[in-house]
């Protein structure tokens, strides 16, 4: 991909006032912003650091659809916020869908369906299924509209650009962390895992990259449990771990899995036997991580992939120079850096509630 020019975009940017508020609280720059650029859609293929800045504003005012596979969780909200606030700061009007659940991969593909016939120039898409929307993503780009892959991952060759990370590093990072406390020979120590709804890209690629980290350690996985990300689904799956395992030392896993444990394991007095972790960051983790009853999590800037995401489309609608895939660079929080790290680029604003459109 071309360069971003973005000195001179920087500059341009530093002319227009960006007094978005959401919450209360006027938000300042975000960019540019540290971020790794990657040659192709292979997350294996090579990559560069480079830092991001915006278009300053969108020429006219597009029409944006946003999909996303549910907005139960923090997690989402943080990407929301960033469409949201991305969409308000380049003057574009946006639309965000939500299809309940990663049960609901029908819905979202008619969710998308109707975004386009109301009038959708372009898509983001935070994908339900690695492969379940390939015949739509072919559809859409034969009429001539751009889809971003944000977050998930999919595996269309025929969708214009990636804004996410690798999950994959994502459970390595969190593997790492385990191994580096329980190396070969200090003695066996039993985790249950809990990956996230079977059949996401994501997941695949986080289960993956954490028992690619833990192999090599006396970490032992006994026990291995998919499932949809709503917390009330993920409770159950603790506690069936519990029963079946209660000798287990750690719980690991999505951000509702580690919110679910902390509850259900200070109920049970077992805070001081089984510590929890997880391998993505929302405000819950983040309070966890706070009170000392999460040991860590690594954050991918959930914020900044939404906000560069809105920036890509218009780009491709605009004809100008983009990052074909680009992710913000990963990094873990525990108790070190909890009251340091860059907040606004992972959570949302206190008082930010889920919105749905932008005019």
């Amino acid at each position: 991909m071309q360069s971003l020019g973005r000195a001179a975009l920087l500059t341009a940017a530093g002319a227009v006032a960006l007094a978005f508020s959401a919450g209360g609280a006027a938000a300042k720059d975000w960019y540019p912003f540290p971020v790794q650029s990657w040659q192709s859609f292979d997350m294996a293929s090579p990559r560069t650091d480079i830092e991001y800045t915006p278009l300053p504003k969108a020429d006219k005012k597009w029409n944006i659809c946003v999909s996303f596979p549910h907005m139960k969780d923090a997690y989402w909200l943080a990407v929301d916020y960033g469409v949201v606030a991305e969409s308000k700061e380049l003057g574009v009007k946006m639309t965000l869908v939500e299809a309940g659940g990663y049960t609901n991969l029908n819905k979202q593909i008619s969710q998308i369906e109707d975004c386009v016939t109301a009038g959708a120039q372009g898509v983001v898409i935070g994908a339900i299924s690695y492969d379940g929307l390939n015949n739509l993503d072919s559809e859409l780009k034969g009429k001539g509209i751009p889809v971003i892959d944000v977050i998930n991952g999919m595996s269309s060759p025929d969708i214009s650009a990636k804004s996410l990370v690798s999950f994959g590093e994502m459970g390595y990072m969190t593997g790492e962390y385990l191994a580096k406390m329980h190396p070969k020979g200090s003695g066996k120590v039993k985790v249950a895992w809990f990956p996230g709804p079977p059949g996401a890209g994501w997941v695949e690629a986080g289960n993956t990259g954490f028992l690619d980290a833990v192999k090599d350690s006396d970490i032992e996985v006994v026990d291995t449990k998919y499932g949809d990300t709503g917390k009330e689904v993920q409770l159950k799956l603790v506690e069936d771990t519990l029963e079946a395992y209660p000798d287990i030392k750690y719980i690991v896993g999505t951000s509702p899995t580690a919110e679910a444990a902390m509850g259900l394991l200070r109920d049970r007095g077992l805070e001081d036997k089984i510590k929890v972790l997880a391998y993505y960051f929302t405000p819950g983790v983040y309070e966890g991580i706070k009170a000392g009853r999460i040991l860590a999590a690594p954050t991918d800037s959930a914020v900044i992939q939404g906000r560069i995401a809105i920036d890509q489309i218009v780009r491709i609608l605009e004809g100008k120079p983009f990052e074909k895939h680009v992710g913000p660079k990963l990094y873990v929080i525990d108790s070190t850096n909890i009251n340091s790290f860059d907040h606004d680029s992972s959570l949302a604003p206190d008082g930010f509630q889920p919105t749905f459109t932008v005019e």
